[in-house]
């Protein structure tokens, strides 16, 4: 049973029984009392606690955002710059979190601390001061009565009167008393309920508030979430091929070291021991350098470097080569020995040791000695395998009938080219079909030959050509679209250099690019999407003549060279290119991105036309590349990621094409950071006035305004999506008329689609 209510009434009485329930409403305030200063207690530590959760978290977001992948290389895919940005996006994921659990432990200060404490200070300590007053007013009212009651009855009537009006005085002040001590205690039993329970409501309010936006953050966080993982798997798949690589080329260079010794037609390096003479009696000492001979200008750069003194670098010094002479044994008692006569020191000789018999080869052949040395010609795969295969029809008809047959037979088998067939088997079959004496065998038919040996016999063929099928001499320009650029500006400079292949070359990759599409079009099937094929195919089709870990380390854009042939195979194959005004790799580099187009029409440096500075043949390139953000819809496979929408980049440079009209490159706000247009320079003007736009004849020195040019067209080379209702939107291709200049630097003005309205100009080129 709980509480008895305290009636009124009973405050007259004053009975024992009466008093015991007024002692239990007491206890009851008094528990509620140790309770919510319990409870404060515990809300203290609980918010002490969680910011100091808050504050290693933060700590701990910091550390996450202040590190940074260094990458090999000159470049990172577009997937290592996701994954490379993703420790930030983590930090930030962290960061925002904390706030908002900041903002949470604030609500709960200010709805639940305060709050009970409040009512524990200014409710339970009135009732604490008010029974204090009850019992001061109990002890004063019965204290008089008793005194009142033991006078004696012979005291004359007035002084007994006058005890008679104090007590009854006395009583009706101690029942006043009670009457509000029993309404104060029943009106805080009451209120309790809502007082002490309201702030928890708030509590729980705000923690699920808190909840709630960390669920918020999580959907958010989910589209990148899914974005990196496709991020990740397309880099680990590369790293497993490359790895591969590595182990292969690390096991040749154990096995032959010197064939794989990096020289150059500029220079060779290497230690020597040098002997340095010393004032008798002390004789000569033999010292390591690490050697650098510069060939052509026969200069020998000598570093002391000692390994075992914590590889500290000495100092550098130079000397000319005059001639370098065998130093034989019966002159000196060690081995392995040079004799170089020094132009710059005249009678001056260096003694040299080389570090061994093969390694004195090499220095005597590389500073013109008389001794004659092998020469290292390169692995093939051909030699290497006993199998002679070349591009000619006998090589086009084995891809051709291998495409038929994995078409016809296997184009749902899962892992299809990464499942390798038996060794022997594979190349009992490559040299059946290349051999021009053999009858040919119908693959598509044939049962005696299993998917994967045909497959494995199809990528074998390609790796034992003389030369890749992407040549050595494209080698470069090709992996250059790969390591920056716009997606379209990618595909642009590959188109451009496909069509600088023979034409039989890019006959066969124009029918291995049609199979592989056709190949990942069934990749729910067989697992191949695009990106997988590139892994694939990436170093079976294009690689370096030298076999470098650099060259290896570019495995991953050779991957992303075949994703976009085998994307937009019909495109690249159907016809050639209409114009490449610059190299493929220039125009990769030089793809004007979206914060080059923008212009800030307040506060700007005027574009000053400089007539004298024409330097068409010398146009710089610059251009940053774009991180690639992935489309939704192929979130959830491994899919190719080389041709999707990319995101502005963080900093931009302006951009330039040179054609038959120059044009001119935007100026960024408030600084003078446009790069010249071809035929022009472009410098910073602070005073007032209108810009002279880019010409094909030279302007007059001094600043004026020039009239607009005569009406002309132009077609778009980059995609643009306007930013201001006075600009135009346009794709690749778009024709514009009645193009002049407008008086805004870096812009033309145009019609397309009967709207006029401003262009980038160096998104176009004048037709």
């Amino acid at each position: 049973m709980g509480l008895h209510a305290l009636e009124f009434s009973e405050c007259y009485l004053d009975s024992p029984c009466f008093r015991e329930k007024i002692k239990a409403h007491e206890a009851e305030l008094e528990k509620t009392n140790r309770f919510i200063k319990e409870l404060y207690k515990d809300g203290k530590n609980l918010i002490n606690a969680t910011k100091q959760l808050g504050m290693a978290q933060r700590k701990f977001a910091q550390c996450l955002g202040e590190f940074q992948f260094e990458y090999i290389g000159d470049a990172k895919t577009d997937d290592e710059k996701c994954i490379d940005e993703s420790l930030q996006e983590f930090s930030s994921f962290l960061k925002n979190l904390e706030d908002q659990r900041e903002l949470m432990m604030r609500n709960i200060t200010e709805t639940l601390m305060k709050p009970l404490e409040k009512f524990r200070k200014e409710q339970l300590g009135t009732v604490r001061a008010e029974r204090k007053k009850y019992e001061k007013e109990t002890e004063k009212y019965y204290s008089s009565l008793e005194k009142l009651l033991n006078m004696s009855a012979k005291k004359k009537e007035p002084q007994l009167q006058e005890a008679d009006i104090q007590v009854e005085t006395m009583r009706q002040h101690f029942q006043e008393e009670s009457l509000d001590y029993v309404c104060k205690l029943q009106e805080i039993q009451e209120r309790k309920k809502f007082e002490c329970v309201e702030p928890m409501l708030a509590f729980f309010q705000t923690v699920f508030t808190f909840y709630h936006q960390g669920f918020e953050l999580a959907k958010d966080f989910d589209h990148y979430k899914r974005a990196l993982q496709i991020n990740i798997q397309n880099t680990r798949s590369r790293f497993e091929g490359a790895r591969s690589e590595v182990y292969e080329l690390m096991k040749r260079i154990r096995e032959t070291p010197q064939e794989y010794r990096q020289t150059s037609p500029i220079s060779c390096e290497g230690y020597l021991y040098v002997q340095e003479k010393r004032p008798p009696p002390f004789g000569s000492s033999w010292v390591k350098r690490y050697c650098t001979f510069v060939k052509e200008q026969k200069i020998l750069h000598m570093v002391t470097f000692d390994h075992r003194s914590g590889g500290k670098i000495g100092e550098t010094e130079s000397v000319t080569l005059k001639s370098c002479v065998r130093k034989t044994t019966d002159m000196l008692d060690r081995r392995f020995c040079l004799e170089l006569d020094i132009t710059d020191r005249p009678g001056t000789v260096l003694t040299v040791q080389a570090l061994s018999e093969d390694d004195h080869k090499f220095w005597m052949e590389a500073m013109g000695g008389k001794e004659p040395i092998g020469h290292y010609l390169g692995r093939t795969y051909s030699k290497e395998r006993g199998i002679d295969a070349q591009l000619d029809e006998v090589g086009l008809s084995f891809v051709k009938n291998s495409i038929s047959a994995i078409e016809t037979r296997g184009i749902n088998d899962q892992g299809l080219y990464r499942v390798v067939g038996v060794s022997s088997k594979v190349q009992k079959l490559l040299s059946l079909m290349i051999d021009e004496k053999s009858n040919e065998v119908d693959l598509s038919a044939s049962e005696d030959w299993d998917v994967k040996t045909i497959t494995s016999a199809l990528k074998l063929y390609l790796r034992s050509l003389p030369e890749p099928l992407m040549t050595y001499g494209l080698y470069k320009e090709f992996i250059s679209p790969a390591k920056g650029g716009s997606p379209e500006s990618r595909i642009q400079a590959v188109h451009c250099l496909v069509h600088k292949l023979p034409e039989k070359n890019r006959q066969v990759l124009g029918l291995l690019m049609k199979h592989l599409a056709n190949v990942a079009a069934h990749s729910k099937q067989n697992l191949m999407t695009v990106a997988n094929l590139g892994v694939v195919f990436g170093p079976t089709l294009m690689r370096p003549q030298e076999e470098t870990v650099a060259a290896i380390m570019d495995l991953k854009f050779q991957n992303i060279v075949v994703e976009i042939l085998i994307e937009h195979h019909e495109k690249i194959f159907a016809d050639a290119p209409e114009s490449c005004p610059l190299s493929p790799a220039a125009l990769v580099f030089s793809a004007p991105t979206r914060q080059s187009k923008k212009l800030s029409r307040q506060n700007r440096p005027l574009a000053v036309y400089n007539p004298q500075a024409l330097d068409i043949q010398n146009v710089p390139a610059v251009g940053d590349g774009s991180s690639i953000a992935t489309d939704e819809t192929s979130l959830g496979s491994n899919e190719s990621m080389s041709s999707q929408s990319s995101s502005a980049s963080a900093s931009e440079t302006s951009t330039e094409r040179s054609d038959h009209a120059p044009l001119k490159s935007s100026l960024s706000a408030g600084s003078n950071s446009g790069a010249p247009a071809a035929g022009a320079s472009w410098s910073s003007a602070g005073a007032p006035g209108e810009t002279e736009p880019a010409a094909t004849t030279a302007a007059s020195d001094k600043e004026k305004p020039e009239e607009s040019v005569t009406s002309r067209k132009a077609k778009a080379v980059y995609p643009c999506e306007a930013e201001h209702d006075s600009e135009l939107s346009f794709q690749v291709g778009a024709i514009f008329n009645a193009v002049t200049q407008s008086r805004e630097p870096g812009w033309l003005e145009g019609e397309l689609e009967g709207k006029r309205g401003l262009i980038p100009e160096n998104y176009v080129e004048i037709l």
